[in-house]
């Protein structure tokens, strides 16, 4: 397994430690490239990294910001990731945009995952069969171990030749368009912000359970994929060794 994990006293420790580890990347990336790309999820954990990260001194305007997942709802509805980023990083840091990739999620589900996986291979330059090299994904965890919208029994999380796909959540009673292990997989970095005692069944499953893919999606989606590094506030991370 490749992956590095910190652990920090507090939510709002871990928040601004991802945030700005991820800000070192794509100020890498830029020292070298002229634009990076960011995929970011939702949920309630990552407001104060986001928040961090758009009063950092930072040259936006050569990022291009995408969603790994979205709920069916519109942009400016209360469950809306777009509607969250909007509030705590786009607008406070001045995000262009045109560098702006939103789901539209108030599409049919279907459509709006054909659309979003139409942009990606666009904008990527893909052919079939090839995969997007995200420059940094961010993501989470919930407390039954799923990640972006792949959630536990999820056919999907066998899927590693499409991109994106509307996957109907029971447990919620909802739509969501959600990015594909395929895509999460091949990403360059992969940060995993993962905050609340809620978590901390999972947290232990995911790194000391018995490896059960279906059963919990964000097994292998963290160990398999490229620059794992994962951070935790104390609560989540209690019932793990190290």
């Amino acid at each position: 397994m490749s992956f590095h994990r910190y652990v920090y006293p507090t939510a709002q420790e871990a928040a601004e430690h991802c945030g700005n580890h991820i800000l070192k990347l794509l100020e890498e990336r830029l020292s070298g490239e002229s634009i990076a790309t960011l995929a970011i999820s939702g949920g309630s954990t990552p407001r104060p990294m986001f928040e961090h990260m758009a009063k950092a001194p930072f040259e936006w305007s050569r990022v291009h910001i995408f969603w790994v997942d979205e709920r069916a709802v519109p942009p400016n509805d209360a469950q809306s990731n777009h509607r969250l980023a909007e509030e705590t990083l786009l607008r406070p840091a001045h995000i262009p945009s045109r560098n702006v990739h939103r789901i539209d999620a108030e599409r049919q589900p279907d459509e709006a995952a054909r659309r979003y996986q139409e942009e990606l291979r666009a904008f990527f330059g893909l052919a079939n069969g090839e995969m997007p090299h995200f420059d940094v994904i961010h993501r989470g965890i919930g407390p039954d171990a799923h990640t972006a919208s792949l959630f536990p029994g999820e056919p999907l999380i066998d899927d590693r030749e499409n991109l994106v796909a509307a996957a109907w959540v029971e447990k919620f009673r909802q739509w969501r368009i959600t990015m594909l292990p395929g895509v999460l997989l091949a990403a360059r970095h992969t940060k995993m912000l993962v905050c609340g005692a809620d978590k901390a069944e999972a947290v232990k499953v995911i790194f000391e359970g018995p490896f059960d893919s279906k059963k919990y999606p964000a097994q292998s989606l963290a160990h398999q994929g490229r620059g794992s590094i994962w951070f935790f506030d104390a609560d989540a991370a209690k019932l793990i060794e190290g």
